[in-house]
């Protein structure tokens, strides 16, 4: 049966089913005030609240980060003495340029480096290995997990007091066992390279375990079907290890670098405990041991220049940056190649 369709309203005349609805003219122009308000109400939670819940986050650090940044910048362009804080004298730039044509913070950075590099290098890699073991089904497996974290947990002024008299010169038990070696005792506090070797053992010790449970973690986010694949293709476990965890973690593996970067540049407790009383701020009678962090704070509240020290801070800052920079260009660069 043939049904007919309602002609179109002519002459701009509104449809009568629409003649009620808001927005559409007649009896609902101007809208309901109430769904208004909540239109308003809903705009603000969706837009509003978000950033409620993570103000407090800035707030803090605001107050804590931020403002303690800029003002020790301030402090770096004035002649600031630690007992009369409240006497500024501006210097401008010239706490900077002083400390470039320093040879002390040349010495501390190149030392900063040099431990930086005995400590990271072998820290991560004994780490890579104990996770390595860890991801399989060891029996008691837990009992080991929780073991190589137990040096992390424990304090630094403890671990660097034991390791210093591991080094004494006359009655650790380091020379002692290299004594059966036919090697006489070392002075490990008043040689440069013996004490940088000395303290980055510390400093292996302590954080070779946190790194392992980083990369642990990261191993076992890998799929196994990549595991049974290599070794339906006949890969040995060193091939799986190199084609298969080692690329599986290597976003893991880049922030434990820059990680440990990041504490090699800050390194403060272990030297300052190892050197034993006065010699620990200065890094030893010779500095062949200061760090950045130990070369600020004999600045800061040992010689009472706090404009100095804060220009070190500043430094270790801008150092710290370029070095993500500079792996954020290495990044870029390989991901390229590949």
């Amino acid at each position: 049966m043939a049904t007919s369709t309602p002609a179109a309203p002519t002459g701009g005349q509104p449809h009568p089913a629409s003649a009620g609805l808001p927005g559409k003219g007649g009896a609902g122009r101007g809208g309901d005030p109430r769904q208004s308000r909540r239109n308003i109400l809903h705009r603000l939670d969706l837009g509003a609240v978000p950033y409620a819940f993570i103000a407090p986050f800035f707030l803090i650090f605001g107050a804590f980060g931020f403002y303690p940044l800029l003002y020790t910048f301030w402090i770096s362009l004035h002649r600031v003495e630690l007992s009369s804080m409240d006497m500024m004298e501006w210097r401008g730039l010239a706490n900077f340029t002083e400390l470039v044509e320093d040879d002390r913070f040349w010495n501390a950075l190149s030392n900063t480096f040099t431990i930086g590099v005995i400590s990271t290098v072998p820290q991560l890699l004994m780490a890579l290995g104990l996770a390595h073991l860890l991801n399989y089904r060891l029996r008691g497996s837990v009992f080991f997990r929780v073991a190589v974290l137990t040096p992390y947990a424990t304090s630094i002024a403890a671990a660097a007091l034991v390791f210093t008299m591991l080094f004494e010169r006359d009655f650790g038990m380091i020379n002692w066992v290299l004594g059966f070696f036919g090697v006489d005792n070392l002075d490990w506090e008043s040689q440069k390279w013996p004490a940088q070797f000395a303290i980055s053992t510390i400093v292996i010790w302590r954080w070779t375990g946190y790194n392992a449970l980083l990369y642990l973690a990261a191993m076992q986010a890998i799929p196994r079907d990549l595991y049974e694949a290599a070794a339906i293709d006949g890969a040995s476990r060193w091939q799986q290890f190199r084609t298969v965890t080692v690329p599986g973690i290597s976003a893991t593996i880049v922030f434990t670098i820059v990680l440990s970067t990041i504490g090699a540049t800050q390194l403060f407790g272990e030297p300052l405990i190892f050197g034993q009383g006065p010699n620990g701020i200065s890094g030893g009678a010779d500095n062949q041991y200061q760090t950045l962090g130990l070369l600020l704070y004999e600045e800061g509240w040992k010689n009472y220049q706090m404009g100095r020290a804060s220009a070190i801070a500043w430094a270790m800052f801008l150092i710290l940056i370029l070095v993500f920079v500079l792996q954020r260009l290495v990044a870029r660069l390989t991901s390229r190649k590949s």
